[in-house]
C-alpha cells in the first residue's frame, strides 16, 4: 500500500507522519528504501532524515483519516 500523494497532506500531517516513522526507525523497524553505506553517512544516520526520504519516495504504509463533518 502506497501513501497518498504528498500534496494532499497538510504540513501538520506531514510532520506527524515523518515523526511517527522516525520513531519506528529509531526503535529498529526495517527501513523501506534501499540505502548504501554512503547514503547513511550523507544523512548523518538520522532517523528523521531517513523518514523524510521514505516519505518523499512514497513508500510509507501510513495513512491519515480525516473526520468528516456530521450531517445535521
Amino acid at each position: 500500500m502506497k501513501a497518498q500523494k504528498t500534496e494532499f497532506f497538510t504540513k501538520y500531517e506531514k510532520a506527524r507522519i515523518i515523526g511517527a516513522r522516525a520513531l519506528q526507525i529509531f526503535m529498529e523497524a526495517p527501513i523501506l528504501v534501499k540505502l548504501e553505506k554512503e547514503d547513511f553517512k550523507r544523512l548523518g544516520y538520522s532517523p528523521v532524515e531517513i523518514a523524510k526520504l521514505e516519505y518523499d519516495s512514497g513508500v510509507l504504509p501510513i495513512t491519515i483519516k480525516r473526520p468528516l463533518p456530521s450531517k445535521k
